[in-house]
């Protein structure tokens, strides 16, 4: 390594990392290897990503053998069968009449193409004033301008809110201290946190509006969980006013709520499906937008010779990413993963929520396999007490992460109670030494 490094990290304090730097030179299964030779327990499998464990000997076969088959076609009038292919078996795992898929390359990618889809399919259908688009406030849907825009993260928008999509409105989010404080799974109070929707569009009119976005389950906002009843209400009001869901499963979909995406296991059915992280495993970057049929059909007219989608992307259904993509979902079905990821559910929520007690924790949130607990800030330096906990257990040799003053977990979905035992024991030890 060079005194002074190149590299700029993302969502990194740089100058804090480069005085002491976390670098990981190897992966296997369900650990990292640093440059100093310290075995880490990865208790976030990635950055939500890495469900199956890292270096997967089917997905790393695939690879090799693609590329050096086919190691790139571009998709504008042209394509490549891996892609196909791969298009094929999302629409079958997809809840049903989501039968269409558009490629990116990452879950940004992902959620300014199905911003541009609801606007398109609007307009198509001789609705072209619905042009406004309603996110969540705590919302994270990438760091593209449509996705910071929808999104509700203040550290994220405040420098760029100058060039921010005008339009835009919030609901407020789901989180109420108060009235949700260490609830196990779907919290019981918060059904009528969904009119705030109602509310938006009595103030712009409904049928001014286009879309709505939403996570499931907010991962990087420190793990907000929907009140019960909270997502079919949203989906009522949007079949009232005639606007568009979006669902951003990024996060959520392939095993991370115990089933192939969220929308089933809530059984709410949206429009359009973002993904990117667990269709790979991480292992490439690749995204795809799940479409509703309809969606689809309203931009299929005029003449057959025209393009009907003026959007799209270099590496678009990149057939190595692709090839990645179809031995990941391979491997979930062959290794039932979503079944054994459901199995795991309860050990982790009554693992994590032993925590309960241990100091400074003010609250612990649960679902499928995501949690967060939640820290009371240090007067006036908030995040940094979430931050040392980060450092103390990767110096114990288990890696997790804060979002702010909330430990956030995205546990393996093959991971065995053993694991998930020594992620919570880490941090609570981390947590009886922590000012």
């Amino acid at each position: 390594m060079t005194e002074n490094p190149a590299f700029w990290l993302p969502f990194t304090a740089n100058r804090a990392f480069w005085k002491s730097p976390r670098v990981i030179t190897q992966a296997k299964g369900h650990h990292y290897l640093t440059d100093q030779g310290q075995e880490l327990l990865d208790g976030f499998s990635g950055l939500w990503t890495t469900g199956l464990g890292h270096c997967h000997p089917k997905i790393v076969a695939a690879i090799q053998s693609q590329v050096s088959e086919l190691d790139f076609c571009m998709s504008f009038q042209v394509t490549n069968n891996k892609a196909i292919e791969l298009a094929d078996r999302l629409a079958e795992l997809a809840p049903a009449s989501i039968n269409r898929v558009f490629f990116t390359n990452s879950g940004s990618e992902s959620v300014d193409t199905a911003l541009k889809i609801a606007l398109a399919y609007h307009r198509a259908r001789g609705e072209g004033q619905r042009t406004r688009l309603i996110g969540r406030e705590r919302g994270y849907h990438g760091v593209n301008f449509g996705g910071m825009s929808v999104g509700g993260m203040m550290p994220n928008r405040k420098t760029f809110s100058a060039a921010m999509l005008p339009g835009v409105d919030h609901l407020r989010h789901t989180h109420e201290l108060s009235q949700m404080a260490f609830s196990q799974g779907q919290p019981e109070w918060g059904l009528e946190l969904a009119e705030d929707l109602e509310r938006l569009c009595r103030l712009h009119d409904g049928s001014n509006i286009a879309a709505v976005i939403i996570e499931p389950v907010s991962g990087s906002s420190g793990v907000l969980v929907p009140p019960q009843g909270y997502l079919q209400r949203i989906r009522e009001i949007c079949d009232q006013y005639g606007i568009l869901l979006i669902f951003d499963e990024v996060i959520t979909a392939f095993g991370r709520t115990g089933a192939a995406f969220a929308a089933e296991r809530f059984a709410v059915t949206p429009d359009i499906i973002t993904t990117a992280k667990g269709l790979t495993n991480g292992v490439l970057p690749m995204g795809a937008v799940l479409v509703k049929d309809e969606v689809y059909q309203a931009l299929m007219h005029g003449p057959e010779e025209m393009i009907e989608l003026f959007h799209g992307y270099t590496y678009s259904g990149h057939p190595v990413c692709a090839a990645a993509g179809l031995a990941t979902l391979e491997a979930y079905a062959e290794e039932h993963t979503f079944a054994q990821s459901r199995q795991l559910e309860p050990i982790f929520e009554r693992l994590l929520h032993s925590l309960r007690d241990c100091p400074h924790v003010i609250d612990i949130r649960n679902f499928g396999l995501m949690g967060g607990v939640e820290l009371a800030p240090r007067d006036g330096k908030v995040g940094v007490r979430g931050f040392a906990a980060f450092l103390d257990c990767f110096k114990q040799g288990v890696v997790i992460r804060n979002s702010g003053d909330t430990l956030s977990f995205s546990p393996f979905l093959n991971s065995t109670e053993t694991e998930l035992e020594q992620i919570v024991e880490t941090v609570r030890t981390a947590l009886l030494r922590l000012a």
